[in-house]
Parts: structure tokens; C-alpha cells; sequence
């Protein structure tokens, strides 16, 4: 159904993005019933929370109704649509934009903690000591462009390594192509001879320098550490506000869909 709605929000996709995405938003519910609102509303109030961090029921009255748009939140990110829309349009940046294969070779794995919101609980949290952060640790891993290629979340207490094994896991049964990984010294030690001898995949350690104190960019971690930056430019993923990992994953996953729609849309034939 075409959209009414004028378009005067930051996070609203324009034309040239919605024709990108169209393709990979389901035209029904998956109950045989037909979607009545346009599905580009419901994108774009999605779109509009993760980007400015609001609250579902703070979404702006031309929106679809913020129950509404919940429901199709979690309904996608349950049965796979929203990792589908997420690794179509991850393709096609490698190949049309990137010039590369549409399945990568090589992998960067690193993590980050965030403070947890009231709503985190307290069995999905944790303590960083580390970081001195209470909430939780999002660990991705990411191919050589910065692209997403899987995310976990867990309590900000788990250590690296120790995240890192269902991480790779999930990796190596996603991309069968990936041979190698490159991580930062938080990843050293048996991790490497497990992953060597459980998965067939070479974990290379990138260490800080000797005498490091500043920023210095360093090979290859820059690539991950670049991709936490555009994640981070979502204001609902600088905090966790969701009750459930999953949805923290899939707030990641929403903010990296800005970032790859945009960039097709540059790339898309006038």
C-alpha cells in the first residue's frame, strides 16, 4: 500500500533507499492476512526509535500505532525476517558497492559493553569490571568491510574468549567460506587451539604495540572498531533499554540496515 505519511524525519527512508529495502519487507503477517498500512510506516517508525533512542509509546502520532509497530518488530526479528532483510542487503553492499564476493573469506570478532536501562533485569546483566560498566556485552563479528556478520549479547560479566566459542560457531556454520579471524588479545590463549581444532578456522591475535598509552590504528581491529561507531550513531544501541538480548541484537541489526541502504542508495543508477 503506497504511504501518505511526508517524510521530515532524519531516519525516514527516501525513495531511492525504500526501493532498495521494498523487496525484502513482507507484503503480509504470515497469517494470511494482508497488511492494511503502508509496511514503509512501520520501517521507518522502527527506523525513527532505534535512531533517536525514544520510548515505543513516545513514537510520533503520524506513525503507525507504537503496539502496531512493536508487534511487527518482534514478529520479524522471531521468525528470521529481519536477519534475512539484514544478510540480503549485506550482499548486495559487498557486491555492488564493495566489488567483492557476496560471501566473505576473513572475519573480525571484538566486543563491547553497555550500560543497562531499569528494564535490563538482573538475570540478563552483569557487572564489567573491566570497563566498569553494569549491563550487558554485545560481541559481533564483522568481514573485512565492517559488515555484520553475526551479533551476541549477554551479560556484561562474560569474558571474551569465553563468548567468543558460540560466536565462532555461529560464524563457521553461517559462512563456510571464512578461514580466518582476526581478534585482539582478550581472545588469546586455548580459544585459538579450539577454534583451530573444532572449526577448521585460524584465529590471529592483534596486539596493542609495546608502549602503547594513545589510539594508535592498529591492522585490521580498526575495521570493528569503525563498525561500533556506526552502530553507535542509533542512540537506542549507546544504551541497552531492551528487556530481552534478542532485541538488543536486533536494534544492532536495524542500525546497521540505515547504514547499508544508505550506502545503496548512493550506488543505485539514476
Amino acid at each position: 500500500m503506497p504511504t501518505a505519511r511526508p517524510r521530515h524525519y532524519p531516519s525516514d527512508t527516501t525513495d531511492a533507499e525504500w526501493a532498495v529495502l521494498a523487496p525484502h519487507v513482507p507484503a503480509g503477517t504470515g497469517r494470511g492476512r494482508p497488511i492494511i498500512y503502508p509496511r514503509r510506516d512501520v520501517v521507518d517508525a522502527i527506523r525513527y526509535l532505534d535512531r533517536t533512542g525514544c520510548q515505543w509509546d513516545a513514537l510520533p502520532a503520524d506513525f503507525p500505532h507504537h503496539k502496531l509497530v512493536y508487534h511487527y518488530f518482534t514478529a520479524w526479528t522471531r521468525d528470521g525476517t529481519l536477519n534475512r532483510m539484514h544478510n540480503s542487503l549485506r550482499e548486495q553492499v559487498r557486491e555492488q558497492v564493495e566489488g567483492r564476493n557476496r560471501q566473505p573469506t576473513a572475519a573480525l570478532v571484538d566486543s563491547q559493553s553497555v550500560r543497562g536501562a531499569e528494564t535490563v533485569g538482573r538475570g540478563g546483566r552483569g557487572y564489567d569490571a573491566g570497563k566498569k560498566v553494569n549491563g550487558r556485552k554485545r560481541h559481533i563479528a564483522v568481514d573485512t568491510c565492517g559488515l555484520l556478520l553475526a551479533v551476541l549479547v549477554t551479560g556484561a560479566q562474560v569474558q571474551d574468549r569465553d563468548a567468543a566459542r558460540p560466536l565462532l560457531r555461529a560464524l563457521r556454520a553461517c559462512f563456510p567460506t571464512i578461514s580466518v579471524t582476526w581478534a585482539d588479545s582478550g581472545y588469546a590463549g586455548r580459544l585459538v587451539d579450539w577454534a583451530t581444532a573444532h572449526l577448521t578456522l585460524t584465529v590471529r591475535i592483534v596486539a596493542k604495540l609495546a608502549g602503547q598509552t594513545t589510539f594508535v590504528l592498529l591492522h585490521r581491529r580498526w575495521a570493528v572498531e569503525r563498525t561500533f561507531s556506526w552502530i553507535n550513531r542509533c542512540r537506542r544501541t549507546v544504551r541497552d533499554y531492551e528487556r530481552l538480548p534478542d532485541h538488543h541484537a536486533a536494534m544492532v541489526q536495524w542500525a546497521m540496515i540505515i547504514v547499508m541502504t544508505r550506502r545503496l542508495a548512493r550506488h543505485q543508477p539514476t
